[in-house]
Formats: structure tokens, C-alpha cells, sequence
């Protein structure tokens, strides 16, 4: 799906219900966009367009909320609906806040967009977590029979871990010090930008931070996501790992894959 086909603020409505189907609709909330669409879950694949809102500024919950609300309404939507915050997310509680507001952190998010939504359930959970559900269910992991670590890279590090299918929420695992440096602060791509490394010499502060992820969980496949994952080719090359590392194929549909995922299941509840 191109950005093309995204919709702006205040424009009208172009998203067709689907036809009756095993479909979700997921929702990503990001720093700077909230985007959504309807998922067939047969597949992992996006059933017509995708929806796509600034985020608000400030993106305070009451302003998000508010914009998930348009896209559902947009997609004419009257079900269960999955989100996805830039937050570790307990019990439906945000506990941190990462490019949104900070007055998100304590704010029952779950609730919120219940409220917001007409009372409808929602599921709320981590943005890298919804990815990873994506990835190992749809995407590079769907063939793996074992642990599966999902990283993320970008202005920091986000992580999720599943074994057989089941994720265990919320890790952080972008915050370990790894050589007494936080992994984030030593691996991240925008470390790489703001030192103008080489993918060469990048991946060998990756490799660093993989190789100690290893010795903690001992993991079957490494999939990368983020922006940096689609030169794979030239970075992945040079990791040093053991463990087999692919770059993640769902792309920027992953959060909103994740999150519809999560609407139909008891993640995020």
C-alpha cells in the first residue's frame, strides 16, 4: 500500500467496509502518525486501503483517542479494535511514554479508547510487541519453531520476545547495558546517523549488542525491523552472530498487523 492512497486530516472518508470475512481492524499509534487498517487474519495482509492521521500535537491521550476514533469511523468499523502505543502497556495502563506526551504515562489507555470508541473492546499493547506478534505469526518468523527475537531500529531500540507463538510482553531489552553503554545509546540507527558510520562498522556495534542478547535468551532467529531493515543486505552480511538474523518483510504494516492480531486474542486485555 502507498502512501499515496493515505488520507489526511479532515478529508473524507474513502475506506470501503469489507466484505464479511476473518478480518480485524488494527490501529499504530506513532510520534508522527496514527495509521489503521483492516487486516484478513487468514493472511496478515491489509484488506483495502490503509488510513493514515498526523499525530496530534500535543499528543495527548484525549487528542489521540480522538483520531483513532476518525479512523475507525473512516472504515465504517463496528467491532473489537487493537491499538498499539509507543509505550510498555500493563493491564491496559500505559507505564512510559516514548514520542507521545508524557501524560500518558498512568493513563488507562484501554479504557480511554473504550470510552472514546462507544464502549466497544479494545486491546491496547506495545508498539514492538504488535509488530513481533506480526512477524512470527505472518512475516520472517512464521517458519520458526522456537524463540524468536524481534528488534526494532530506530531513534532507539524496541524488542519483543516470543517462544512457539506466545509473547512475553513488554521487554525493554533496547535499555540493557551492554560494555556500559545502553544498547540503544551503542546499536540504534540513529547512532549510526549521528556518527556517520559505515553499515560495516554499524554492524559491528550490532553484533556487540546481539551477541549479549544471545548469551542471556539464546534465541532461534534475530528478525530486524525498522527503516535501516530494508538495506539489510548491507549490514546483516557482516553481523558476527550466531544466531541466523533476517530483516522483517511486514515493513510499516507490522503495527497495524500486530494490533489487529491482538483484538481478536487475549493480548492486550
Amino acid at each position: 500500500m502507498t502512501d499515496a492512497a493515505q488520507q489526511e486530516p479532515g478529508s473524507a472518508s474513502a475506506a470501503t467496509p469489507p466484505a464479511s470475512g476473518n478480518h480485524a481492524l488494527g490501529i499504530d499509534v506513532g510520534g508522527s502518525g496514527v495509521k489503521g487498517g483492516v487486516v484478513d487474519l487468514d493472511t496478515g495482509e491489509l484488506v483495502g486501503e490503509r488510513q493514515k492521521i498526523l499525530t496530534p500535537h500535543p499528543s495527548t491521550p484525549d487528542a489521540v483517542s480522538e483520531t483513532v476514533l476518525e479512523i475507525v469511523n473512516r472504515f465504517e468499523w463496528a467491532g473489537p479494535v487493537g491499538i498499539t502505543l509507543p509505550a510498555v502497556v500493563t493491564s491496559g495502563v500505559a507505564r512510559t511514554a516514548a514520542n507521545i506526551d508524557h501524560s500518558w504515562i498512568g493513563t488507562d489507555a484501554a479504557e480511554l479508547f473504550s470510552r472514546t470508541l462507544g464502549g466497544r473492546p479494545v486491546s491496547v499493547l506495545n508498539d514492538a510487541d504488535a509488530a513481533g506478534i506480526a512477524e512470527d505469526r505472518y512475516g520472517a518468523g512464521k517458519e520458526v519453531d522456537g524463540v524468536v527475537v524481534l528488534l526494532t531500529f530506530g531513534t532507539g531500540i524496541g524488542s519483543a520476545i516470543l517462544n512457539r507463538g506466545v509473547l512475553l510482553p513488554n521487554t525493554e531489552f533496547g535499555h540493557m547495558e551492554v560494555d556500559g553503554k545502553e544498547a540503544e545509546h551503542r546499536a540504534s540507527s540513529a547512532v549510526k546517523e549521528h556518527k556517520d558510520l559505515s553499515y560495516k562498522d554499524w554492524a559491528k556495534e550490532v553484533s556487540r549488542v546481539l551477541e549479549r542478547y544471545e548469551q542471556l535468551l539464546w534465541p532461534d532467529l534475530f528478525i530486524v525491523g525498522g527503516g535501516i531493515s530494508r538495506k539489510g543486505d548491507k549490514w546483516i552480511p557482516h553481523l558476527t552472530t550466531r544466531t541466523p538474523v533476517v530483516a522483517a518483510t511486514l515493513r510499516n504494516t507490522a503495527g497495524i498487523v500486530g494490533a489487529a492480531l491482538a483484538s481478536v486474542t487475549s493480548i492486550g486485555r
